[in-house]
């Protein structure tokens, strides 16, 4: 593991197509750390990424990057069904700390490799929940308990635009995603256990392929992703949440919106989605927070605007790099993971439940 107080932490990057671009440009906004190496087989991603960090070696095989001795860290932005393998040669090769991506696994037959993961992984694994640090919902988060006086019903709703185009069209298909309810949604239900504070017992989901990719075909096969979906979680401490999905809902004002409620008040905040998006003839909503007390008190509005150069840097409203300087502290030995292997497993759980009962149209126990 890195020693405390070395001057610059060095990455090794494993896939450097959208996501792991927008790290680059994140992790250049903090002065102690760098891209040392990045592994990345497809040419037009691995000259994008040399433009943004021209210094950074090219490794031609994932076992060569692992290799290279001045690495201090791993980061994993591969496509989502090359995680847990891909966690499994760390540890079996090179156990240094590492950042993975969402969702931590994909097929249900990876479960154990995860928890055997969790046991044998000899330095911390830290999951990327980004949404965790977008600063409204980090408000919300911290706020939640004391305004709702112990939320009862927590509710996400996030309308957005369609799944972008990615490096052999992965994204287009379940084999490779998890699903729409694991690829997209394990963000959700990763805040939903973290929020209520609280672990899911039953998950009722009606799901669906309304509009998006409908007329998509890859090899002649068709995209089986969903684009919207209503999912229901009921929590052990009788608490219930409820997540909303479109993905066809371009220019909607804000993209995330959640709302938690209790017997004292109600809280709830609003994300606008990435600039880069939002039509350019409108200005951009601030991201807020809101706390309406249960009592006949005036509603408190509280504005969080995120400096601009995080805005610009990625599509997460700076989350990206809040975690990043998070993780640094890990790297660094000071700290523990803040989101672990066993926080992403359980998301996937959830997600992958939420897929199965959106197949069935049954209640999937967990």
């Amino acid at each position: 593991m890195m020693a405390k107080g070395l001057d610059m932490c060095r990455y090794g990057l494993i896939g450097a197509g959208m996501m792991g671009q927008e790290h680059i440009r994140n992790i250049a906004l903090i002065e102690q750390a760098d891209i040392a190496a990045i592994f990345e087989p497809d040419k037009s991603m691995q000259l994008a990424a040399s433009a943004l960090v021209p210094n950074a070696r090219l490794a031609k095989t994932f076992e060569d990057l692992l290799a290279i001795p001045d690495l201090d860290c791993l980061l994993i932005a591969s496509p989502n069904h090359l995680h847990a393998r891909q966690l499994s040669q760390i540890a079996a090769t090179r156990p240094l700390p590492v950042l993975v991506e969402k969702p931590l696994y994909t097929d249900p037959a990876d479960a154990a490799l995860i928890e055997s993961l969790g046991q044998d992984f000899s330095a911390p694994i830290w999951v990327a929940m980004e949404y965790r640090y977008m600063p409204p919902i980090a408000r919300l988060i911290a706020e939640a308990e004391a305004a709702t006086g112990g939320i009862k019903m927590l509710t996400i709703r996030e309308h957005r635009y369609p799944f972008l185009e990615k490096v052999g069209d992965w994204n287009r298909f379940n084999r490779y995603t998890g699903g729409t309810l694991v690829e997209k949604c394990c963000h959700f239900f990763d805040l939903m256990r973290l929020i209520l504070r609280d672990e899911p017992v039953q998950v009722m989901a009606s799901a669906g392929q309304a509009v998006n990719h409908l007329d998509e075909r890859y090899a002649g096969e068709a995209p089986d992703i969903l684009d919207n979906a209503y999912v229901i979680v009921d929590f052990a401490g009788g608490a219930r949440a409820m997540l909303e999905l479109c993905m066809f809902a371009e220019g909607s004002r804000y993209q995330e919106e959640i709302a938690a409620v209790g017997p004292a008040g109600k809280i709830e905040c609003f994300v606008p989605g990435p600039a880069r998006f939002w039509p350019k003839n409108q200005p951009e909503p601030p991201p807020h927070l809101v706390i309406s007390p249960r009592e006949p008190k005036a509603p408190r509005a509280i504005d969080l605007p995120v400096d601009p150069a995080l805005l610009a840097a990625g599509d997460h409203n700076g989350a990206t790099f809040y975690q990043h300087q998070r993780f640094q502290e890990v790297v660094r030995g000071g700290a523990p993971p803040e989101v672990t292997l066993q926080d992403g497993a359980a998301a996937v759980a959830m997600g992958l439940a939420a897929q199965e009962s959106a197949r069935t149209g049954q209640t999937v126990m967990l």
